[in-house]
């Protein structure tokens, strides 16, 4: 790790007294030395990765650290304040700081050896010698491994407990030690991944428990040998990062928390994983509060569960929105709005004929969209779940449709579904029965409460709620539409593909799968209002493009082209730099755009598509002004707060918005 940290790279008296300073300070340091090409640009990304997820760690560390493209080798610094900063740990602020910097491309090699050093900082004697050295080239050699921390004396008792035994009476037979398996990942898969693993198997050795830890790191990752996790009598995850290959520890007694847990308490987790064998659970979610309120990191509130539970099946269901929506949308086009009056191409289908070519795409669009409902339910409760989820959730969202509950009902459903399992799966059983429950047991019973439910005594209920919403959509007009425009457009463009955005999208889209002239009104307009964040980023880089840093208007070129095909997510980059000029602008003019389309009685049939679907969308010309005008009081105000702010320089602002991974390009490589 030599090549990594340098006497440079080292400020053991680091003026400074916020997080932000103190980045700033060390990557002056990698800038200076040629090893960061862009200290504005880099550290807005060390700032988006610092937002997803506080970096500081119990024992006075602080690791703040990311991938950028603007840093040319991996590279480490090292900063020793006078005072603690404050990194988010729970044990207070930190006095040894770490930035670690990591090419978007690094190699595995370089990140073996990161993680080497996230390993290292489990040890006290190596954070006791950082705190007591004085010399920078020195402290860069104890970093990197070159030298060796001094080893603590080894306790006075023992040694005179060793000299003075005589003969030690014969040992007992050792029993047979609690065997765990555990899985350790973080979204970046450089620190806390190898950290959490180094905690977990400290605490194993000091309780007398042998573990296995499989590390996922950025780096890729070892299997564990599957003789191994046949042996383990429990599973922990300590993860912020989906597992990979999970299905691997299926039948276990399992432990799932969040990557900060398998760092602050690995002994409570080793606790947590012997009582959950002893009581016989097997494949159950973290925590200890009742089945629906389980699911999730630690800390958590029931409102974030529920969140992440509706946005699973969301996430599953948008590929059949954007298929099975334009295929129809495409059918209309060819076809015009009496295609969905032909007959089933199954039993007439002329192949010169462009009717029939029509009617085929709207038929299969239309199976496409009749899996919206079951896909819904079916994996919110996966997110819940996990697989045993899928069966009894499926099941549920079919009986929505069946009985007109719709869009509502299959939310109920999913949520029933999963609940039903994480109270199935909290029964102990005997263990010849472990074997069957997930394929057997589970699917039967959950889908049998799930149908009694939905049946006789929710579904119903939901199905009026649903008629009646379907009703108001159909006579909105006037002040009503305008406001729901508004409404519509603030949502969308809050957290820029996030889950309130999400939820707007998720509203719009189920109104199409039983159109009417309120529910397309209702889908032009979130349409609409989506497109704008990219688009007024895009237009204000060329208008003052002095207000953005060199990497923002990389970004806002492709912006362009994001904002025209609907994917909000293209201004996530600007956003995650300066959230408190970037959203409100985001959201006037969004709610601006909404309120047009609504008030031009815009319609639109598919659900995605941007300017490409512009021939399917009702009075298009005034359209196009909706957004046009949304998109200029964006940028123009996105310009009027940073010229106020004097920020000309792109620089990130602390704290960003909930989002989803976009998938816009150039976003800062933070997993």
């Amino acid at each position: 790790m030599s090549d990594m940290i340098t006497a440079d790279l080292v400020d053991l008296d680091l003026a400074a007294q916020t997080k932000e300073a103190a980045a700033r300070s060390l990557a002056e340091r990698m800038v200076a030395l040629g090893r960061v090409t862009d200290l504005d640009g880099f550290l807005a990304d060390v700032a988006a990765r610092e937002a997803q997820m506080p970096t500081g760690l119990d024992g006075g560390i602080g690791i703040p650290h990311c991938r950028s493209e603007h840093v040319t080798e991996p590279t480490l610094a090292f900063g020793r304040p006078a005072d603690g900063i404050d990194f988010g740990a729970p044990d207070g602020p930190a006095d040894l700081i770490f930035l670690i910097a990591a090419p978007a491309g690094a190699d595995d090699a370089h990140l073996t050896i990161l993680s080497a050093l996230a390993r290292r900082l489990m040890d006290p004697d190596f954070t006791a010698a950082l705190r007591a050295a004085t010399d920078p080239a020195a402290t860069a050699s104890l970093i990197s491994g070159d030298t060796a921390p001094p080893a603590a004396p080894e306790p006075a008792a023992t040694a005179t407990a060793t000299a003075t035994a005589e003969e030690p009476p014969p040992a007992p037979a050792e029993p047979v030690p609690f065997r765990v398996v555990a899985v350790t990942s973080c979204p970046t898969g450089i620190a806390h991944t190898y950290m959490a693993a180094e905690a977990l198997e400290q605490a194993g050795q000091a309780e007398g428990v042998e573990i296995v830890v499989e590390p996922q790191g950025s780096a890729g990752f070892t299997r564990l040998d599957p003789a191994v996790i046949a042996a383990a009598d429990g599973v922990i995850f300590a993860h912020d990062v989906p597992v990979r290959e999970k299905e691997r520890f299926a039948g276990k007694p399992t432990v799932d928390v969040g990557v900060k847990a398998g760092i602050n308490r690995p002994a409570e987790l080793l606790a947590e994983v012997r009582d959950k064998a002893a009581r016989g659970e097997t494949t159950a979610p973290a925590g200890t509060g009742s089945p629906v309120d389980e699911a999730g990191g630690p800390g958590e509130g029931y409102g974030t569960k529920l969140r992440k539970w509706l946005m699973s099946g969301v996430s599953y269901m948008v590929p059949f929105v954007a298929a099975g929506g334009l295929l129809i949308a495409l059918g209309f086009a060819i076809g015009g709005y009496t295609i969905d009056k032909a007959p089933s191409v199954a039993e007439h289908f002329v192949w010169t004929d462009s009717t029939s070519w029509a009617a085929l795409l709207f038929q299969v669009g239309g199976l496409a969209f009749s899996f919206l409902v079951p896909v819904l339910a079916g994996y919110i409760a996966y997110g819940m779940a996990d697989r045993p989820g899928l069966v009894p959730g499926f099941v549920g969202g079919s009986i929505a449709l069946t009985i007109n509950a719709g869009f509502l009902g299959g939310l109920a459903a999913g949520l029933i579904a999963g609940g039903t399992v994480m109270a199935i799966q909290r029964v102990k059983v005997p263990a010849a029965l472990r074997g069957i429950m997930p394929v057997v047991v589970i699917p039967l019973i959950s889908s049998a409460v799930v149908g009694f439910l939905m049946f006789l005594v929710v579904g119903k209920p939901i199905a009026e709620l649903q008629k009646a919403l379907t009703d108001w959509l159909s006579g909105l007009s006037g002040a009503n539409a305008v406001i729901l425009g508004v409404v519509l457009g603030l949502m969308m463009c809050f957290d820029l593909g996030g889950p309130l955005n999400k939820v707007a999208y998720a509203f719009a889209v189920g109104g199409l799968a039983n159109p009417n002239d309120g529910s397309l009104k209702v889908m032009a307009a979130v349409m609409a209002a989506g497109m704008v964040p990219p688009l007024a980023m895009a237009l204000a880089t060329v208008v003052r493009g002095g207000l953005f840093n060199r990497t923002e208007r990389e970004n806002g070129k492709a912006a362009w082209v994001l904002g025209s095909s609907f994917i909000t997510e293209g201004a996530i980059p600007f956003a995650a730099a300066d959230p408190l000029r970037v959203i409100p602008s985001a959201m006037a003019g969004g709610a601006v755009t909404g309120a047009l389309s609504m008030l031009f009685e815009c319609t639109l049939r598919a659900p995605h598509g941007g300017i490409f679907v512009l021939p399917l969308i009702g009075n298009p010309v005034l359209y196009l002004i909706a957004i046009l005008a949304g998109t200029a009081v964006s940028a123009a105000l996105v310009i009027l707060l940073k010229g106020m702010g004097g920020r000309g320089d792109g620089k990130a602002v602390e704290g960003t918005p909930a989002t989803e991974s976009g998938t816009a390009p150039k976003v800062p490589a933070t997993v």
